[in-house]
């Protein structure tokens, strides 16, 4: 029978990770588990939840900085952050209706966890890059703290940059500073209408590269916009290239203008404002294009940009049902196939140059996650390298042990 135990204290957390550790009984870590559906199935009979482990407990506007307990949802951080008109400007997804979970459920915990990012990620950079500082329990009921309310350059482990990204398998978090940022005064999507997957890439590598300052830019295919709750993107039944402006209104006025001169050869623009200009860009962080149907495999795919429209068109010849879009530039694929036998992991990763793209198994059945590698297979030295971590961290394998990979 499946237990939970909810900490309300740091101690509580020290004590439950002391009992797990002397009867051998390893833990599910997690918080709002939007997210737990992700990574290898786990056989653990306890589950460590720290949505009691919640609150804001310092936000500096001034100072652009703000402290919270782990298992404080997203929402009630952005709400807060917004009313003094900031933002977290690393645009976490809410992966929550994409995996069959309510909306809203998410925490900063296990944001971080996770190293969630956005659209926003090619100009204000990963979740990582946001995390100043942290309170954890290690896996051998031992408190450390790293880092702090402030961004320097230090010697020694960046332990916040390491915890981002290890999916609760070396500490559990109980305390988090991040940096936040002054929120745009106006956004403005700009979008490009009716091109080829091909077309969108080098569009969109042209408005990067130019010097209007483009935050976010995506491609969605004619199929798939009509799922779209934005009329400008759900007309017309064309594909649409987005790229987002963000500023001042004057700024974001003048570039506008000057992008959709630079867009011109690529074809007719329509310029989106106000709260559609918005939505557009959470449908994309969200994924919300393949949340109603939960029966297909989703995989996420990190790409070199001009390579993007490529790898996905190899995909859907050999993997009939396949469909995609694009986001960071062309850089970030999203993929729904059918879900088959393997999920398709084989055909998929095949395409991919191990030196420079990646692959990570975002949605499928338990069954399938146990049977393929939910993320990229590690070649033999970072493979030894993460075991070490993990033997370092958690020597009796007690926090979310085999959810990345089957021997960590």
């Amino acid at each position: 029978m499946q237990s939970t135990f909810k900490p309300e204290t740091e101690n509580q957390v020290i004590d439950a990770l002391s009992m797990a550790i002397s009867e051998g009984c390893p833990l599910e870590i997690c918080g709002g588990e939007t997210k737990r559906a992700i990574g290898r199935p786990l056989q653990s009979q306890t589950t460590l939840n720290l949505t009691n482990l919640s609150g804001i407990l310092l936000y500096e506007p001034e100072e652009l900085i703000l402290t919270a307990r782990a298992g404080t949802r997203l929402s009630d951080i952005e709400a807060a952050v917004s009313e003094k008109n900031q933002e977290l400007a690393f645009e976490p997804a809410d992966f929550g209706p994409l995996l069959g979970q309510a909306r809203g459920k998410s925490t900063l915990g296990g944001t971080l966890a996770a190293n969630v990012s956005g659209p926003r990620r090619i100009r204000a950079g990963a979740a990582r890059d946001h995390f100043l500082g942290v309170k954890a329990i290690s896996g051998r009921a031992e408190f450390f703290k790293s880092g702090g309310r402030v961004v320097k350059n230090v010697t020694g482990y960046d332990l916040c940059k390491g915890l981002a990204g290890s999916w609760g398998t070396l500490a559990v978090m109980t305390e988090i500073t991040i940096k936040v940022l002054p929120a745009a005064e106006q956004v403005v999507t700009l979008l490009v209408v009716g091109l080829t997957a091909d077309q969108a890439v080098i569009s969109m590598s042209a408005a990067m590269n130019s010097s209007c300052e483009v935050s976010a830019a995506a491609y969605v295919p004619a199929a798939l916009c009509d799922r779209s709750s934005v009329k400008e993107v759900s007309a017309s039944n064309a594909s649409k290239t987005l790229l987002r402006l963000e500023g001042i209104g004057p700024s974001v006025d003048y570039r506008a203008e000057r992008l959709s001169e630079l867009m011109a050869p690529f074809g007719a623009t329509m310029r989106v404002d106000g709260d559609g200009a918005k939505k557009i860009w959470q449908e994309i962080r969200d994924v919300t294009y393949f949340a109603d149907d939960l029966t297909t495999a989703i995989w996420r795919l990190s790409v070199p940009p001009s390579n993007g429209a490529q790898i996905a068109s190899a995909i859907a010849d050999k993997i009939s049902g396949t469909e995609a879009f694009f986001d960071w530039a062309g850089g970030l694929l999203w993929l729904s196939v059918p879900e088959g036998g393997d999920a398709s992991a084989q055909t998929i990763r095949g395409f991919l140059d191990p030196n420079s793209g990646h692959a990570t198994l975002i949605r499928a059945s338990a069954s399938i996650r146990a049977a393929v590698d939910v993320f990229d297979p590690l070649e033999p030295g970072l493979m030894a390298l993460s075991k070490r971590l993990k033997e370092n961290f958690d020597p009796t394998g007690v926090l979310n042990s085999g959810r990345m990979y089957s021997n960590l």
